[in-house]
């Protein structure tokens, strides 16, 4: 009989392509996988078993009656490893415990760094209960990091722990890839993730104004669920001035948002050197690169190290919207050079920041986990 592996969270959604495409699918083959996530979708993964749960943003609703229903629901499964995404769950993992269960938090974000930056679930209180409970996982439970630069704040675990970067999946991503082609009018960029301040969309829209001054024939596709108000759009000039080339789809299923990848100049990845931003790649980054676009991205050493030595794209400031619409700019004017950009950024990913070896590391870290 196959272990069985329980994955569990109350934020994400149905699609999120970690949880869901990557690595729950990667450990099918060897475990029996269920997943309990908010509305889910059980087409995505046919070789894991969801089970759904109700979405609130609110963190308090997600305590107070996700989680206990996560319990009612899942405390039969008695799961062999239970795989958590989000610490508001600890205490009830933690009654997983008492019957045997194997703990694996996984901290996607340092909270530690980033708290100040969340506009909702960022009271005394909460703050303060994150971090009792979080001591409470590095002494108890195996943890997962999706970045090294986490291990700089978690120095102090009890137990085994791996970083398992959030590479892209070739077979995930081939579909959508095409021929470069953007040599024609209207020219296309395209983003996919949380639309924020933090992430430099104010300096987006001032570089999409910069650069309608040469080439005013452009769309912007936008992917992601948008974290400031409609009114903070509405009073930006830039955002006034380019509104007609902007097109907003929200939080889509990455699925259904990357055909509109077909025939882009670039893919965008700016941040702000804000919270775990600079030590943490952007999984967009590697995602643009599998698909063969040139990328613009944020200018951190980190990033750097991946785009100018790979020379698939512009780091630029994300305080500089005059260097972001030269670097789009001169994608548009050099389509040859872009596209032997995106092929350069295509064979980093097939050499060295794919799925394919990230997978093996969480299933080398289960069997120790298992075995332990």
């Amino acid at each position: 009989m196959r272990p069985r592996v329980l994955h569990i969270t109350t934020a994400h959604r149905p699609h999120d392509p970690r949880i869901v495409y990557k690595q729950c699918p990667a450990l099918a083959d060897t475990y029996e996988v269920w997943c309990a996530i908010p509305d889910a979708d059980p087409a995505v993964a046919p070789n894991v078993r969801f089970i759904t749960l109700p979405y609130y943003e609110q963190v308090i609703w997600r305590i107070l009656l996700t989680c206990p229903l996560i319990v009612w629901k899942c405390w039969r499964l008695r799961p062999d490893v239970l795989h958590f995404y989000v610490p508001e769950f600890i205490p009830f993992a933690f009654l997983f415990r008492l019957r045997g269960t194997r703990l694996i938090y996984e901290v996607q974000e340092n909270l530690f760094k980033k708290m100040h930056l969340k506009t909702r679930n960022k009271s005394w209180l909460l703050t303060r209960a994150f971090a009792g409970l979080d001591q409470l996982a590095r002494r108890y439970c195996y943890c997962v990091f999706t970045e090294h630069g986490y291990l700089t704040t978690y120095t102090n675990l009890r137990k085994p722990s791996v970083v398992v970067y959030n590479y892209a999946s070739l077979p995930l991503l081939e579909p959508f890839r095409s021929s470069y082609n953007p040599h024609t009018a209207p020219y296309s960029f395209f983003y996919i993730g949380w639309l924020s301040m933090e992430r430099a969309f104010d300096t987006l829209l001032a570089s999409f104004n910069h650069l309608q001054g040469t080439y005013p024939d452009f769309v912007v596709h936008l992917f992601g669920r948008q974290t400031f108000s409609q009114a903070t759009l509405n009073a930006n000039p830039d955002y006034q001035a380019v509104k007609p080339k902007l097109r907003f789809y929200g939080y889509t299923d990455q699925q259904r948002a990357l055909p509109y990848a077909k025939g882009a100049v670039a893919g965008l990845a700016l941040l702000k050197p804000v919270g775990d931003y600079p030590e943490s790649y952007t999984t967009k980054l590697f995602e643009y690169m599998a698909l063969g676009l040139p990328v613009i991205t944020a200018d951190f050493p980190l990033y750097k190290d991946v785009v100018e030595r790979h020379n698939c794209g512009f780091c630029v400031s994300p305080y500089d919207p005059e260097a972001v619409a030269a670097a789009l700019t001169y994608l548009i004017a050099h389509p040859d050079e872009a596209h032997a950009m995106g092929q350069r950024g295509r064979l980093a990913v097939e050499q060295q920041y794919n799925w394919t070896t990230e997978a093996d590391k969480l299933r080398a870290f289960y069997r120790e986990v298992i075995g332990a």
